[in-house]
């Protein structure tokens, strides 16, 4: 991976809408979606991949009036992800977590497994009932897959652009997702910039001694 390059380059704004990502690439970058962590190993996440040009449009039609300019985006895009969150943590859900662990062998010590299960139990009761804060952790968790899936991208050589412009009421409705228990997070527009509108001017932040401290 080239950092010097990532360190000096735009968020694509204009997709090429004429370049797909081709399905080898597509399966790659999804398989490491899928291998992103979260804490205590929680995966709230659903993701939905919109690859056809109805999909595509039925999101771009419920981005809402004040979001309407990221429809061009998404439409150009080769495909875009939905990236939802669950509202809660049932127990239905954490115990299909511990199920896959067990199945997996990930603690190959069932006296580790149990602890491990019990600590987790622990701090999400922690996060639901004293910091009251579960869903916003677990939105936490859905923004760390997002970065790491971009720098993935990067690496595969397709452009990412996170996406948070859009009404989370609406694209819910049109995708029954709460209906599931989650609930939109971020959108994520995947593919290859158009040649004609790339930006060539330098990128702009802070210089280093405004933003690191030593101690």
């Amino acid at each position: 991976m080239n950092l010097d390059k990532l360190m000096n380059k735009h968020l694509t704004r204009y997709f090429d809408p004429s370049k797909t990502i081709p399905e080898e690439t597509l399966q790659q970058l999804l398989r490491f979606l899928r291998s992103t962590p979260s804490s205590v190993n929680v995966q709230p996440n659903h993701f939905y991949v919109l690859a056809t040009p109805e999909g595509k449009e039925r999101l771009t039609a419920n981005l809402g009036e004040r979001f309407q300019d990221n429809a061009e985006k998404i439409l150009n895009a080769s495909h875009t992800i939905i990236l939802t969150t669950r509202a809660d943590v049932p127990d239905s859900h954490l115990e299909a977590v511990f199920t896959k662990e067990r199945a997996d062998g990930r603690f190959p010590d069932p006296s580790k497994q149990e602890l491990w299960e019990s600590m987790t139990r622990d701090f999400l009761n922690l996060r639901s009932y004293g910091y009251k804060d579960l869903n916003h952790w677990m939105e936490k968790q859905t923004y760390m897959a997002v970065g790491l899936t971009m720098m993935a991208a990067a690496e595969l050589g397709v452009e990412a652009t996170p996406l948070e412009g859009f009404d989370p009421t609406s694209v819910d409705k049109a995708f029954k997702i709460r209906e599931t228990g989650h609930s939109t997070t971020v959108l994520l527009a995947l593919g290859y910039p158009d040649p004609e509108r790339v930006y060539t001017t330098p990128i702009s932040r802070f210089h280093a001694d405004h933003l690191f401290t030593f101690i």
